[in-house]
């Protein structure tokens, strides 16, 4: 249902493999039928042998069709074909992270109490294998965090302002025109798309529910080109990130167990692998208590990449398709009567560090007396950058930046802190907050 980039790519990808594909699965796989509204460019991808037809329904209503690929998108009708190919008893695959983000639970339920399997590899990080590591490779594993590059149309923008010193509304246009960014960005550069895979891949890590609802989502539009400057000359990258983190009980603070949920601009130290990944690509980092740090690389979406994930989740179904239901690999990871009520933390309740920029008075005392109100917030300092006036503002400057490092506290506590410098005379334009995230 669908065959435009990623469905035309599933197409030549599976007839040009077949043989190697027949090899794995143990049986060949066909596509017979297509269902596209533009009937004409359909034919031109598929030839004279399969069917096409402008109707998904007809797709569904296939009594020789044994698994049904969903390649939409969006919430819309795509949840409504999906629901009906369940309900019809057919496989579902599906590249579509919008629609399991925000109604995943509705559907995996139907998916279990009709035994058929719905299997989502490329909805995440396109051709990277990500879901299937989680979800068998580490379930050794009591997984701590996952911090993920998992939108590529804002790694490419990041680099672009970082490598030619450009701001964010110049590098867009230019994504746009080289086709890595929408005519309406919005989902990606909102940090939307990133925060529909945060919370799948959150969901298979910890065993709670799908919470879209929940996440907190901050993009990239505010980013200047002289923080991306600071950060690196202070040993930083500044990557969009998707962070899903267990935090565990503190009896001491009082603090309850919670998860994580957010995606928002963070640095990361230069040294990470992670903080190299450049242009579109993307890489997911896993913290688990056996295995350690774990790391995975590439590309993120495009025709081919995202087609591979789409034919192994194909080949998943083709293998299991006689298994008995109950015992399948979870479509969350784990048993769907074990999964846990953990609560996803309000941004409050986050603890992390931060990288602040304040625009400020060249007088002195100023340091001081911003110092002086992260100490009674109980914030420490892990380093200071005051740059001179005339490298900011040129000769005769009466203003300069002043950038602080913190180490790790409750966010609650640097919003309090944040307010009170905000709130003196010297400090001239509002105060950029930048996430700090080691992944040590």
């Amino acid at each position: 249902m669908g065959i435009g980039v990623v469905g035309s790519g599933t197409f030549h990808v599976l007839k040009r493999n077949q043989q190697e594909i027949q090899r794995r699965a143990g049986r060949g796989i066909e596509i017979t039928m297509v269902a596209d509204l533009d009937e004409a460019r359909a034919r031109a991808v598929v030839g004279p042998d399969v069917q096409v037809v402008n109707d998904a329904r007809k797709v569904i209503a296939n009594p020789d069709i044994d698994i049904v690929i969903e390649l939409i998108g969006g919430y819309g009708i795509a949840k409504t074909l999906v629901l009906e190919a369940i309900a019809a008893g057919k496989h579902v695959v599906t590249a579509n992270k919008a629609l399991l983000a925000v109604h995943g639970t509705e559907i995996f339920a139907a998916a279990s109490a009709k035994g058929v399997m719905v299997a989502f590899e490329a909805a995440v990080a396109g051709g990277i294998p990500i879901i299937k590591a989680l979800r068998e490779g580490l379930t050794a594993n009591r997984i701590e965090w996952i911090a993920g590059i998992i939108n590529g149309t804002t790694n490419f923008i990041l680099s672009e302002m970082r490598s030619k010193g450009l701001d964010f509304a110049v590098v867009l246009k230019e994504a746009q025109r080289l086709g890595y960014a929408e005519a309406d960005p919005t989902f990606d550069i909102e940090g939307i798309d990133a925060a529909h895979k945060a919370t799948i891949m959150s969901a298979i890590a910890f065993g709670i529910p799908v919470q879209f609802d929940r996440a907190y989502v901050e993009g990239i539009t505010k980013l200047s080109s002289q923080d991306i400057k600071y950060a690196e000359q202070l040993g930083y990258r500044i990557k969009l990130l998707g962070i899903v983190k267990r935090r565990h009980a503190d009896a001491a603070s009082g603090r309850p167990e919670g998860i994580e949920l957010r995606v928002h601009p963070s640095l990361v130290p230069s040294k990470r692998l992670i903080a190299n990944v450049e242009g579109a690509m993307n890489a997911v980092m896993v913290q688990g208590d056996a295995v350690g740090t774990t790391l995975y690389y590439g590309k993120g979406a495009g025709s081919e990449p995202t087609a591979s994930a789409v034919i192994a989740d194909l080949v998943d179904i083709t293998r299991l398709h006689t298994a008995d239901s109950a015992h399948r690999v979870p479509h969350l990871a784990f048993q769907p009567d074990a999964m846990s009520d953990t609560p996803i933390l309000p941004m409050a309740d986050v603890v992390t560090s931060y990288y602040l920029r304040l625009r400020v008075a060249d007088q002195a005392g100023v340091l001081a007396k911003v110092t002086g109100i992260l100490a009674e917030s109980g914030i420490s300092i892990d380093a200071v950058l005051q740059r001179e006036a005339d490298e900011v503002g040129g000769e005769d400057a009466t203003q300069t930046d002043l950038i602080i490092l913190t180490h790790d506290c409750v966010e609650a506590k640097m919003n309090v802190a944040l307010a009170a410098m905000q709130a003196l005379p010297t400090v001239l334009e509002p105060i950029t907050r930048i996430r700090k995230e080691e992944l040590a």
